[in-house]
């Protein structure tokens, strides 16, 4: 599959998250502070709650329903059953952020 232009880099800042909609899916990237650029799945994997509803500090994404918490860096769940989010490849052309879904 081939890589769909998501966003510009510059409109990112390191430490935070970004909710989007492609293709009728929930996407959620998120920057660590340190660390690189992820994206990952957008919904919770407990209730397919959208993350854009949650809340992400710079290092952990928690989903305000009931309380899961996932690293930023891994898609890891810290707290909540074991699991990890799905990831998607990222890439930088031109100042512009690319992901392949796959």
């Amino acid at each position: 599959m081939a890589y769909i232009p998501l966003c510009k880099l510059r409109n990112l800042i390191e430490g935070e998250a970004a909710p989007f909609n492609l293709d009728g899916r929930e996407i959620m990237l998120l920057w660590p502070e340190g660390g690189e650029l992820k994206a990952f799945d957008g919904l919770c994997p407990h209730q397919h709650i959208p993350f854009s509803r949650g809340v992400f500090n710079g290092r952990y994404l928690t989903c305000t329903a009931h309380d899961w918490v996932f690293d930023g860096r891994s898609g890891e769940c810290r707290q909540g059953e074991e699991c990890t989010l799905d990831s998607y490849p990222l890439r930088v052309v031109d100042g512009i952020v690319e992901i392949e879904l796959a």
